[in-house]
This record gives structure tokens, sequence and C-alpha cells, in this order.
């Protein structure tokens, strides 16, 4: 696999990674089978993938501690993405954006013991909180990097602004952004600013949250606790409406013999080398599909074909209010 620095501070890492969440939350299946789960870890660094993406609210807690337990022979060969403040330590864990530092430094110790490492690699703040400055949790994740307890920081569906703030008080190593053939918000304004800030990008849920793979096609395949029950894009009408979206991918793999999801990568992959995207699975067979999604090569009319289909019917989360702020 190629590789990429992130960022001009961060890591060199594969420049696909594995998205840990829906091994243990929010999707169908998770929770179900651990050991398939640490079995598509082991083989995703086998492949070469190095970026590893969990969260403490991954369960909560069940994520980290399944990619610790993975992972305790094998630390030097990964990076650890995890994330903090989307739960309050001092409220019983209560749901919600919350950036203070006292929040922040229970969350990494939480972290470090569930994932059974000294440090961790990248730690981003999950969701910027609207009432502690951005300053006030970058100036604490600042000490926790010359603490020697993470390496480097990042944000998750932060605003330029925002990112700029951040960036003002210590290097951001890298933006948490949804971005895909499904997701185009990123575009503009967004990547101009990491870019010219030399922040690394990293785009979840690359794979549309599984709809680019083309295996969805009704919301009865999905389990009752499922997220994406309840996701505007896969609601009624806008169901329907979306799967041409599938259908146009579906197009282009089929002239080059690859799977929708493959596309779907290999398209983000061409937006630029300073992308690594996250798709997540539990399984060993679509992450060596994800994978070999590397050395597809688009040509430019199959790239302006993809890029030229028209924005999902739907919001991407039922309420916006969290993201890009």
């Amino acid at each position: 696999m190629k590789k990429i620095t992130l960022g001009t501070n961060g890591p060199e890492i594969g420049r696909i990674g594995l998205g840990l969440m829906g091994m243990s939350a929010f999707y169908t299946g998770a929770g179900t089978d651990d050991a398939a789960s640490v079995a598509t870890i082991h083989c995703a660094i086998d492949l070469g993938v190095t970026l590893f993406d969990t969260a403490e609210m991954y369960g909560p807690y069940l994520n980290e501690t399944l990619l610790g337990s993975a992972i305790a022979d094998r630390r030097d060969d990964v990076v650890i993405a995890t994330k903090f403040g989307t739960l309050d330590h001092a409220n019983g864990d209560a749901y919600g954006a919350i950036g203070t530092p006292e929040n922040t430094r229970i969350s990494i110790e939480g972290s470090l013991k569930r994932l059974g490492t000294d440090h961790i690699d990248l730690y981003y703040q999950h969701r910027m909180d609207p009432n502690t400055p951005i300053e006030d949790t970058v100036g604490v994740l600042a000490e926790l990097i010359v603490e020697g307890k993470i390496r480097g920081y990042g944000l998750s569906e932060a605003a330029p602004a925002t990112i700029r703030r951040a960036h003002a008080v210590h290097p951001v190593t890298a933006l948490q952004t949804e971005y895909s053939l499904w997701t185009r918000d990123p575009e503009g304004e967004i990547l101009d600013t990491v870019r010219e800030l030399g922040i690394g990008f990293v785009p979840y849920s690359p794979l549309g949250r599984g709809f680019l793979t083309g295996t969805i096609r009704s919301v009865e395949q999905l389990d009752d606790g499922d997220f994406r029950k309840a996701n505007p894009r896969f609601a009624g009408d806008n169901l329907e409406a979306n799967i041409r979206i599938v259908e146009q991918v579906d197009a282009v793999a089929s002239e080059i013999g690859a799977k929708p999801g493959q596309v779907a990568l290999a398209w983000l992959l061409a937006q630029g080398d300073d992308i690594a995207p996250i798709p997540g699975t539990k399984r060993i067979s679509y992450l060596e599909e994800n994978v070999a999604a590397d050395a597809i090569e688009l040509t430019a009319a199959q790239l302006a074909t993809l890029s030229s289909i028209s924005a999902p019917a739907g919001d991407r989360y039922a309420d916006m209010s969290s993201v890009n702020r």
C-alpha cells in the first residue's frame, strides 16, 4: 500500500486506514463477533494498514478495549487514533459535546488504559464544544503532547474558523470529517483551509455508511438499533432516490471489473495525496476489497463522471447542529 505523511507534522501511514466503530457500536452486527473483528484488525496490519480509528464513545469504551486487545503484541506496527469530547465524565458519562480541560484529562487516562499503551498517536476532539473555547481545549492537548501521552491531536467536524483558532495555539495534525461521493461538503473552504495550514485530512464514512458498496437496498436489512435506520438519507423516498448514486458508481465499476466500493475509494484517493480515508468493516473479505482500491487508477473521464454525480437526498444527520462548528 502507498504511504503518505499525515499533514506536515504527523506520522507516516498507509493511505487507507481502518475505522473500527462498526465492530462495537451503531451498525448492524456490532459486538456480535469480537473474534472476527480481532482477526480483521490483524489482517489489516498484515496488508499494510497502519491507521486504526476508534473513540471512547464507541460502546462506549468497548471499541477501545477491543483494539487494545488486538494490538497488545503489535503496538509498534500501528498508529492509534482515538477520540474524546462526547462523554461528560463528571455527569455519569452523559452524551454531549464537552471539551473542558478537566474532562479531556479524564478521557485520556481512560483511553490509555483501555488501549493498553503509554501514548496515543492521534487524539481527536470528537465534536466541538460550543461552551468551551477551542483555545482552552487545545491548551490541555498541547500539555498532553509535552507529557508524552499523545503524539499529536486532531479535530473532527470542525469549521474552518475553529480549525484556524486551534492551529494558532498548537499545530493541528489532522482533521476528520465525513467525505465521499455521498458527502462532498468538505470541498472548498474546509479542504482549502487544511491544505493551507498543512493539516492532514482523514475522511470518515468514505463508503457512505456502506451505501456506496451497493449492498443496502432497504432499511429492512438493518437491525432495529442500527444508526442508519434513523438517518435521513436512508429514509423512505430518500433511500429510493439515492440508489441512483450507487447505480452510477456501479456503472464505472463494471467498466474496470471492480466493486462499487472500490471505485468510491479510488475516486476519493484521487482527490489528493493528503487524504487518508478510514473505511470501516468487520469482515476480512471487505477489508481486502478496500485495501485493493489503493491500486485502482481511474481515468480522467471516469473521475469526471463520478464527480458529476448529484448530491444525495437528505441530510447526513437528523440533527446537523453538532457538525461544522
